[in-house]
């Protein structure tokens, strides 16, 4: 059997983000585990503001096609995301709604969501670690009827939580993360 193929998405475009970082850590904890690791930064998929007024009259961005391929072409998908007011960012949301609205020949609106499995992972510098947001990600994603695995990784005071080799420093977050991407990849192999 080929590697599994694992997407990292952060959903952070802000120079130092904590959860980019993050998703540094989470993408070689993957390529440890022997996966195909692919790490994406939204910015380079911009996207409108979603307006069903503008989809009718200038159809789908070409951006949200290539995401959605992108999303596609692998088995598994992080999203790696701060928490905005107890919720996920808008760009992560933005995306997730235009990436809904592609239907390439032969699928269904959304269809790229029921079709892999997800995981979700968020870094804060308080102590929840980003858990609200984490939450209301997961509830948008299973209206979407996305698999979204159980075990997440809500990282707590994140610019703390790091050694001089930018290693996990707190052998829980390890474990969690170590749990996070053994689930993913297990899942993913039985949805193959």
């Amino acid at each position: 059997m080929s590697a599994i193929k694992i997407l990292i998405i952060p959903g952070s475009l802000r120079t130092g983000s904590l959860n980019a970082r993050l998703a540094g850590v989470i993408a070689r904890e993957f390529a440890k585990a022997d996966a195909d690791v692919t790490r994406i930064s939204l910015g380079d998929y911009p996207l409108p503001i979603y307006d069903g007024d503008f989809e009718a009259k200038s159809g789908v961005p070409a951006n949200a096609v290539n995401l959605k391929r992108m999303i596609g072409s692998h088995h598994g998908v992080v999203f790696v995301t701060p928490e905005y007011n107890s919720s996920l960012p808008a760009l992560v949301k933005n995306a997730v709604d235009w990436v809904t609205r592609v239907e390439d020949r032969g699928e269904t609106q959304g269809q790229v969501f029921r079709e892999r499995a997800f995981a979700l992972a968020s870094a804060s510098e308080g102590k929840l670690g980003g858990a609200r947001g984490l939450a209301a990600f997961r509830l948008i994603l299973s209206g979407c009827r996305a698999l979204v695995i159980p075990n997440q990784l809500a990282l707590s005071f994140a610019d703390q939580a790091y050694d001089d080799a930018d290693h996990l420093k707190n052998p829980g977050d390890v474990a969690l993360l170590q749990a996070m991407v053994k689930q993913l990849i297990d899942v993913a192999q039985h949805m193959m």
